[in-house]
C-alpha cells in the first residue's frame, strides 16, 4: 500500500446546505442562537451527513488495542500486561467504555491490533494482530513501513465492514500517550515537553523521565518527517489502525467522534494525509493530557466537554454521545414558529 492508494476525501463545504441548516435552526421556536453551541453541533452534523434532518444509524464504538515496546523504558505508570487485561475487561463488560456503550446503545467492537497476548475468540472481538506489540522506538522504528501500512489498511477494512453513519473512536495500549505526544510534536512542530503529560498517572519525576526518553526518540528518528514515516517510527499498531478507520469513515461521510489524546492523534495523522478529514470530526472532550488541548487547537476543533478525563477507551466519546443525539433531534423534531403557530414576538420576549 502506498500513499496514492489511500482514499480520496473531498471537501464537504456547501454554502447552500449551510444556509438551509442555519435557516432551519433560526426558525425553531426559540430566540435565535438560544441553544448556543448545540446549534453549531447540529449544523456540523447536518453538514457531515448532508441533510437538514440528520439521524444516526447503528452508532459504532471502535476500540483498538496494541502494546508498545517503548513501555519498557518506564514511560508509563502501569505495566504492559494491563493492555491485555483491560481488553478482557472491555469484553467482559466491566470497563468504563463498556458501561457507557451499554447505557447509550453503542455497538462496541474491540480490535486486537497488536496486543502481546492470545485472546480466546468471542463476540465483540476482532483479531487483526500484525505483531505482538511494536518494537522499542528508542532503538529503532516502532513499526516497519509495511507493518504501518498493513495496520492502516486493516482500519479501512474494519470500517467498510461496519454498518451505520457514525463511528466513535477508542483505544487501549500502555505507552500510547508517548506515541501520541511524539506524533503531535513531529506533525505540529510543538516542543515535546508541551506535548507530554502524566499518561496513566506518572508523578513529577516520572514525567521528567518520560520527556527525556521521548526527546531522545524524536532525535533518533529526526528523518521521519512524513505522516506515515512518523507513525511507523513512533507507533503504535492501534493508532495506525485508527488512522485507517478515520480515513475510511471520512470517505464514507460518517460522523467521526474523537475521544481523548491518543484517538485524536490518529485523526491528526489522518488529517495530515488527507486535509479534509477534520471536516467530518466532532471532538467529544478535552482531556487532562496537556497535549490534547494543543492537538485540538491545531486541528481547529472545539471540544464539547471538559471533564478532566484521562482514561481513553472511548469513554469521553460515549459521554458526549447524548449531546450529538440531542443536536440531531433539535433539527428533526423541534417545531418551527410556523408549524407550532407561535409568533416570533411572543417567542422572543
Amino acid at each position: 500500500m502506498t500513499l496514492l492508494e489511500l482514499p480520496s476525501i473531498d471537501s464537504i463545504d456547501d454554502s447552500a446546505l449551510a444556509a438551509r441548516l442555519q435557516h432551519v435552526l433560526d426558525n425553531k421556536t426559540k430566540p435565535v442562537g438560544a441553544l448556543g453551541r448545540l446549534e453549531a453541533l447540529a449544523s456540523r452534523i447536518g453538514t457531515i451527513l448532508g441533510t437538514t434532518t440528520p439521524s444516526f444509524d447503528s452508532p459504532q464504538m471502535l476500540v483498538c488495542a496494541g502494546d508498545h515496546g517503548l513501555a519498557a523504558r518506564g514511560v508509563s505508570a502501569y505495566p504492559s500486561d494491563v493492555t491485555w487485561q483491560m481488553v478482557e475487561n472491555f469484553l467482559a463488560g466491566g470497563a468504563a467504555v463498556s458501561v457507557l456503550a451499554r447505557q447509550h446503545g453503542l455497538k462496541l467492537t474491540v480490535v486486537d491490533c497488536g496486543v502481546r497476548h492470545a485472546f480466546a475468540p468471542r463476540d465483540g472481538l476482532l483479531v487483526r494482530k500484525i505483531a505482538p506489540g511494536t518494537a522499542d522506538a528508542s532503538v529503532g522504528p516502532a513499526m516497519s513501513m509495511a507493518q504501518c501500512e498493513e495496520a492502516v489498511a486493516n482500519g479501512m477494512a474494519l470500517v467498510r465492514d461496519l454498518p451505520g453513519n457514525v463511528v466513535l473512536l477508542g483505544e487501549m495500549g500502555i505507552g500510547n500517550s508517548s506515541a501520541a505526544a511524539m506524533l503531535l510534536a513531529r506533525i505540529s512542530g510543538q516542543d515535546i515537553d508541551a506535548c507530554t503529560g502524566a499518561g496513566t498517572g506518572l508523578d513529577a519525576s516520572g514525567r521528567a523521565h518520560k520527556r527525556k526518553v521521548l526527546r531522545g526518540v524524536l532525535e533518533l528518528h529526526a528523518d521521519a518527517e512524513s505522516p506515515l514515516a512518523a507513525l511507523a517510527a513512533f507507533g503504535g499498531l492501534e493508532i495506525a489502525t485508527l488512522v485507517g478507520a478515520v480515513l475510511q469513515a471520512a470517505q464514507e461521510r460518517r460522523v467521526i467522534v474523537l475521544d481523548g489524546f491518543i484517538a485524536s492523534a490518529a485523526v491528526l495523522v489522518a488529517q495530515a494525509l488527507r486535509p479534509n478529514v477534520v471536516q467530518r470530526c466532532v471532538a467529544a472532550h478535552e482531556s487532562a493530557e496537556p497535549g490534547h488541548r494543543l492537538l485540538l487547537h491545531f486541528l481547529g476543533l472545539e471540544p464539547l466537554l471538559q471533564l478532566d478525563l484521562r482514561l481513553g477507551e472511548g469513554s469521553g466519546a460515549a459521554l458526549a454521545w447524548p449531546l450529538l443525539e440531542s443536536a440531531c433531534r433539535i433539527l428533526r423534531e423541534m417545531a418551527s414558529f410556523e408549524s407550532a403557530g407561535v409568533s416570533r414576538q411572543d417567542a422572543t420576549t
